[in-house]
């Protein structure tokens, strides 16, 4: 007893001490979102670093017993779909999520067959594929159109990633790796509050994984059934996200490593197994896309033209995703994990380190497009663990890693993602789901400096209120022509009105007026102004971290005989 508590607190101070550096050594955070410099400036580290030792009092506390074989996918289900909860509480932090709810709302207004025919045409696709978008279209079409259903969606593929992750871990080497690798998914804060957004690298993290898994399964075990579902695994990650096919990849490196683990008489067959369905569902993919085949061409283009080069401008340093948005302990246990690898000549080590490889190799370093390999650096760390003999000092280190990294993401992350400009869209909708009548006008101002064009704010709007929007979108350049083609918010700028919106105005009526402009500018344009007379001011919010470039506020106003009151928020 002695030997364990003397080990729970040299573990204990070590957490708490890794605490302190990365929050003394936060300047050198240079993430996008995230950026530990920010997450702190307003907060007060010491009430962290008291409610961090209580976790790890508690992390302590449940290392002590192992969770039986046949609760842990459960349990990993369970408390990787609780944890997200807190953070469904967030806004949209990233204004991509207009893309996607533009796209998934066209699905639930005019259905499938418009969607399939008008994807990349109508329906602006920027360089989307169209899985996702399609995805949220039926959940919006199945239990309407409320952000809290996308949410449950997205928190259930995070959820059903864990599971896989257990599950390959278990495949490749053992229970125990795959059960602590799906655990230490939770320990790492950035991860965690991506889930509830309307994006695709959570889904695009799920059917990675998922192909992943299949593929091994139908290598492993053979059958057309395994096979079939191996096939429509892969074709839902190419049509998924353009990036995940780099990613996909690693199934040739499955079908290696199986290839050199089989003995030589089953050789032939796993290699005829694994060749068939690759050529199969490349086959089915291409045939898909081929639909399409002017709007890939297109997208193709632009992400050789656009998104190539911008990889050099828009970056984070592998030292901020790494050491500040994983937890350290999860990265330096990845890392010795490639010794122990190594030392035991483990081929199967190959395909959990090749997609963590690849991005090194090739310097891609902005955490969004290496959060679907996530799972991978898990299993490395997972990996890496099981040099220690004891198991108990095993889980006593993942514990103390997930309840480190839970305690910051609650305390630090959803705060300041609470603070953003962005909260603004959030509150001004469900305000405006308290007002008699079910439409209303929104007018949008530009800043003098626009970083980005401000109609794409009003999906976002869209995305927080049952209200019907009537919108005119005036097209008129606010930037120059070469500016746009170097902005990095440059899909803004493209951003054209859906019909569903300009199908919406009708004449004047006595409805609510929305005005979106930048947070904290109380500036009325005086054509705005004369459009205003005979309204009053009922709501305004604006929230502004003062942070980032592109802000937005709302204010909302009524006809004059409406809410007298003026406030602010």
């Amino acid at each position: 007893m002695q030997n364990k508590l003397a080990t729970f607190l040299l573990l204990s101070a070590a957490f708490l001490f890794l605490f302190v550096v990365l929050v003394v050594l936060r300047s050198s955070d240079d993430n996008s979102l995230f950026s530990w410099a920010w997450v702190f400036a307003k907060v007060d580290a010491s009430r962290i670093y008291l409610v961090l030792t209580l976790g790890l009092i508690i992390s302590f506390a449940l290392s002590r017993a192992a969770l039986p074989d046949r609760f842990q996918l459960p349990f990993l289900a369970l408390i990787s779909f609780a944890v997200a909860v807190p953070f469904w509480g967030q806004p949209e932090t990233i204004v991509d999520a207009s893309r996607y709810f533009t796209q998934a709302k066209h699905l639930e207004v005019y259905g499938i067959g418009s969607f399939l025919k008008e994807w990349g045409s109508d329906i602006l696709a920027w360089t989307d594929l169209p899985l996702v978008p399609f995805l949220y279209g039926l959940v919006f079409k199945l239990f309407g159109e409320h952000r809290l259903a996308v949410q449950i969606f997205t928190t259930i593929l995070f959820s059903l990633t864990t599971v896989l992750t257990c599950l390959i871990g278990e495949r490749l080497w053992n229970r125990d790796t795959g059960f602590s690798a799906g655990l230490l998914l939770l320990g790492m804060p950035y991860l965690l509050t991506q889930v509830p957004l309307m994006l695709v690298d959570v889904p695009t993290m799920f059917f990675l994984m998922l192909s992943i898994f299949m593929f091994l399964n139908a290598l492993d075990h053979g059958g057309s059934g395994q096979s079939l579902l191996s096939i429509a695994a892969i074709v839902c990650v190419v049509l998924v996200k353009y990036s995940a096919w780099f990613m996909l990849s690693v199934l040739g490196v499955i079908l290696f490593v199986r290839y050199v683990q089989r003995a030589k008489p089953e050789r032939p067959v796993a290699l005829r197994r694994g060749v068939i369905i690759l050529l199969i569902a490349a086959v089915l993919s291409g045939m898909v896309l081929a639909l399409k085949y002017n709007v890939v061409s297109g997208q193709i283009a632009l992400l050789h033209e656009y998104q190539g080069p911008g990889l050099t401008r828009w970056h984070e340093s592998f030292l901020s995703t790494f050491l500040f948005q994983i937890h350290p302990v999860i990265t330096a246990s990845a890392l010795a994990s490639i010794v122990i690898a190594f030392r035991k000549r483990d081929a199967a080590y190959l395909i959990i380190c090749w997609l963590i490889l690849l991005p090194v190799l090739f310097h891609i370093t902005r955490i969004r497009y290496l959060l679907p390999v996530f799972p991978m650096l898990a299993l490395m760390a997972s990996y890496g663990l099981q040099i220690l003999a004891r198991e108990d000092l095993r889980r006593s280190i993942v514990l103390g890693t997930v309840a480190t990294s839970l305690v910051i993401a609650l305390s630090a992350y959803l705060p300041f993602a609470k603070s953003m400009s962005a909260i603004n869209l959030k509150h001004a909708g469900e305000y405006l789901n308290t007002l008699p009548g079910h439409a209303i006008e929104v007018v949008t101002i530009a800043p003098e400096e626009p970083v980005a064009n401000p109609a794409v704010s009003v999906p976002l709007l869209d995305l927080f209120t049952d209200k019907q929007i009537r919108y005119h979108y005036v097209d008129e350049p606010l930037l120059p022509l070469d500016e746009v083609l170097r902005s990095s918010l440059r899909f803004t700028w493209e951003y054209r009105n859906p019909a569903y919106y300009e199908s919406s105005i009708g004449p004047a009526a006595a409805i609510p007026l929305v005005v979106l402009s930048k947070a904290s500018d109380d500036a009325v344009p005086a054509g705005l102004a004369r459009k205003l007379e005979g309204y009053r001011l009922s709501r305004s919010f604006q929230m502004n971290e003062e942070v980032f470039k592109y802000t937005v506020g709302v204010s909302i106003y009524q006809p004059v005989d409406s809410l007298p009151v003026r406030t602010r928020e």
